[in-house]
């Protein structure tokens, strides 16, 4: 009995790590929700706006091609050439992909519909256009 109440009378040497560990968790949900977001607007593409429009999936590859006629995919620069064989390896491993293509809207079409052939030579069947709401 002596023993169980100087249990209780020396100081606290054990920390607590379950609200600590509730803590990061939260912040790293949070981070993983907002990332996309701030990626994509890293890079600076004016596009169009549509009365009508659908909210593109979620697990799509995003295209971009800006006003200084430069391609990024998932926030890289990269070659038209370079572009057409990773979205091919991207065919090969998932037949089901989607791409999202966002188009500065002061570039013209033939040269979007060009992008566009390029994606759709890789293997590509499933091509979104991003705009934004009027």
């Amino acid at each position: 009995m002596a023993s169980s109440l100087s249990d209780g009378d020396g100081p606290i040497t054990a920390i607590n790590v379950t609200p600590f560990v509730d803590i990061i968790l939260v912040v790293l949900i949070i981070f993983m929700a907002t990332a996309p977001i701030i990626a994509r607007r890293a890079i600076k593409v004016d596009v169009p706006k549509a009365a009508q429009h659908e909210r593109a999936a979620t697990e799509a590859k995003d295209v971009v091609y800006n006003a200084k006629r430069e391609l990024f995919i998932e926030g890289k620069r990269i070659e038209p050439d370079a572009l057409k064989s990773l979205l091919a390896a991207g065919v090969k491993a998932d037949p089901d992909l989607h791409v999202t293509l966002s188009a500065d809207k002061t570039i013209a079409y033939g040269d979007i519909v060009g992008v566009l052939d390029l994606v759709r030579a890789a293997g590509v069947r499933k091509i979104g256009l991003e705009v934004e709401r009027k």
